[in-house]
């Protein structure tokens, strides 16, 4: 069995300021801190840690005190001990319960706001796309109207639309799709058979895990530390796990907003080469910086193994349902063969639309970024006065805010919330084996009144969890903003 490692120096990096500024002895300081890190699903699930030895070391701390932490743990069931394997991280009960529901309603009660989804309206053009397409639509007409690739001319929108952040792209290195899941699906459908792993950053997009699953493989989560990615984590996960994918959300990480930097990309790049794993990069949040313009590319592009994925729905509109697959022609011509036992290409009227919005999109996606800005700070502003003791870091861009609570109540609130009028998407959703039970999801898609009610009656349905708790009033909460 090739179980999966730990190294000092990552355990040490997520462990971060473990000694904290509390009293107590360091051992259980040191296991309350590691406890934490399985829970919120830093560490993953079926780890080995380091030997004491070593890690005594890298925390310069006594071995005494690295087996009384471990000692400690192993007892309340977060580590397991085999012979000649080393401790094992585990949950005392087993994995937890991610759910499957959709993050979108298939049906929404009347007076019910929904925080579980963060799709954006469409944005400006998007009734006039529709109307340019209409009228170019009779010239496709005699046509049997089925493009596998896409049609040319959105093809070569796109390449260009690469080509101004500094990627150079031709047409024939887009596939045009469905939406960005659909994308990734035909990617591992394409790259995977039943039993193989694929690398996903932790937490994650939750129906980029179900499209892993539903394919009979099995995601292999590296926890996202402090700020950043975990190098040194996802490299060894490439080594050890043998993976055939590797997905990873880099421009405004759903759910936490991060964003990669061009050194961390390349590093990750390099060390997915050096494992012959294709690497997929989401960017479906590319077009939503809400600190400054889009950012050019900032690393030299392998010719092979690195694909893109685009979409339409975050920046203009999901109705669209439109994404496409940036990768090299071989992979293209592969997608293409694989994808008639799925379906036969994308609606030409989307993709006629699609074009005349991508062809000049500047303006239009700034006034997106200043409306959900403004949008953003609303929503901090009202959770912080609402809730103190939640702790969140503002987002360099996307569409969510990712709340850590003070106590592991995601699951409770998001079963307690549709009482009370508000429909949420609990932390373990974002994750495997019942992680970020301590997180929640918020978007910030909907008009500023609407994200005020909806912080007052989450207020309503926390107070519930919390005895003693007086509930927050919706005028408090509304006049702050």
């Amino acid at each position: 069995m090739n179980l999966r490692r730990i190294g000092p120096a990552s355990l040490t990096r997520l462990l971060g300021a473990w000694r904290g500024e509390g009293g107590g002895p360091a051992y259980r300081r040191m296991a309350d801190s590691l406890r934490l890190l399985i829970l919120d699903g830093r560490l993953p699930l079926d780890v080995v840690l380091p030997g004491e030895r070593e890690l005594a070391s890298a925390l310069e701390v006594s071995r005494t005190t690295v087996t009384a932490a471990l000692a400690c743990l192993r007892d309340e069931g977060f580590l397991e001990r085999r012979q000649g394997a080393g401790a094992r991280t585990r949950l005392p009960a087993g994995p937890g319960e991610r759910g499957q529901a959709s993050l979108i309603a298939g049906s929404e009660a009347e007076g019910l706001i929904d925080m579980a989804s963060a799709a954006p309206p469409a944005g400006e053009g998007v009734h006039q796309a529709y109307a340019a397409a209409l009228q170019a639509l009779p010239a496709h007409l005699p046509h049997h109207g089925y493009a596998a690739l896409g049609l040319p001319v959105l093809r070569e929108v796109i390449a260009q639309r690469y080509a101004r952040r500094g990627l150079p792209t031709r047409a024939d290195q887009i596939m045009v799709t469905n939406g960005a899941q659909h994308a990734f699906a035909l990617m591992l459908r394409l790259m995977t058979g039943p039993g193989d792993r694929v690398v996903i950053d932790h937490p994650t997009y939750p129906h980029a895990i179900d499209a892993i699953q539903r394919a009979s493989c099995r995601p292999a989560p590296v926890g996202l530390p402090g700020e950043g990615w975990d190098v040194e984590g996802v490299a060894a996960t490439l080594r050890q796990s043998g993976p055939r994918l590797a997905y990873f959300i880099a421009d405004f990480h759903n759910p936490t907003g991060r964003w990669m930097t061009p050194d961390t990309r390349a590093a990750i790049v390099a060390a997915a080469a050096r494992a012959r794993t294709t690497l997929i990069f989401d960017e479906t949040l590319i077009d939503l910086g809400l600190e400054g313009e889009s950012r050019p590319y900032g690393f030299d592009e392998p010719e092979e193994g690195l694909v893109r994925l685009g979409s339409m729905g975050k920046t203009f509109w999901g109705g669209m349902r439109l994404g496409w697959i940036r990768a090299d022609v071989q992979t293209i011509q592969a997608l293409a063969a694989r994808r008639a036992s799925l379906d036969l290409g994308t609606p030409l009227l989307e993709q006629l639309a699609a074009a005349h919005l991508l062809a000049d999109d500047a303006a239009a996606i700034a006034r997106r970024r200043e409306l959900l800005r403004a949008r953003r700070d609303h929503l901090a502003a009202a959770v912080g006065q609402a809730f103190p003791d939640w702790r969140f870091e503002i987002p360099e861009g996307g569409l969510v805010l990712w709340a850590e609570l003070p106590a592991a109540v995601s699951t409770a609130l998001a079963a307690t919330s549709d009482r009370f009028g508000v429909r949420l998407a609990a932390g373990p959703r974002f994750g495997v084996d019942g992680a970020f039970e301590r997180f929640l999801r918020l978007p910030f898609t909907h008009d500023p009144e609407v994200l005020s009610d909806a912080v007052a009656r989450l207020a309503q349905t926390y107070s519930r969890l919390r005895p003693g708790m007086a509930p927050a009033r919706a005028g408090t909460v509304g006049a702050l903003i």
